[in-house]
């Protein structure tokens, strides 16, 4: 139920990583992925706040309660020679959307990449997502629509890796 509280843009805490997971499988519902919502809180607590962190988080709170996150972490471009911002998801639950919690969360995350040097903000969405690409157009974000994303996971890429000492033997 939406409320007239103000919104709270926070980093995330170890104390979030039950949130973000239920937020999480929200999106991974919402994008009709929910088999591949596997994340725990332990994973999250294990790879955002542990010894090497792979990952930041955003949490937004409205009235105390957490209704979106935005997870991003570092990349690099070695054409321009500078890092980036990559970001994984960007959440809010459809009764709070409207109030300015999405552009909230990316202008903080692009106020991160300016303040750390970096030169670009990237993301992906999924094509049918028309609402998002609206809004993403909105924002002057623009589509790279000439470059494929393509991903290894699971058997494959244990297969692949397995290569690695076969060829370290040339």
């Amino acid at each position: 139920m939406a409320t007239s509280a103000p919104l709270l843009i926070r980093p995330a805490e170890p104390r979030d990583c039950g949130s973000i997971v239920t937020l999480i499988r929200e999106l991974a519902h919402y994008e009709n992925l929910e088999t591949h919502a596997v994340a725990t809180p332990e994973d999250l607590d294990r790879h955002l706040f542990g010894p090497r962190p792979f990952a930041e988080a955003m949490i937004v709170e409205i009235g105390g309660e957490a209704v979106g996150y935005a997870l991003f972490y570092h990349t690099f471009s070695s054409f321009r020679g500078q890092p980036g911002l990559y970001l994984e998801d960007v959440f809010v639950r459809p009764e709070y959307r409207g109030r300015g919690a999405g552009k909230a969360m990316l202008a903080r995350v692009a106020k991160l990449a300016v303040e750390r040097g970096c030169g670009r903000l990237e993301w992906v969405v999924l094509d049918w997502n028309e609402p998002s690409i609206g809004f993403y157009r909105s924002l002057g974000a623009v589509p790279m629509d000439e470059w494929t994303g393509y991903r290894i996971a699971d058997a494959s890429l244990a297969r692949l890796a397995s290569f690695a000492t076969e060829a370290a033997d040339l």
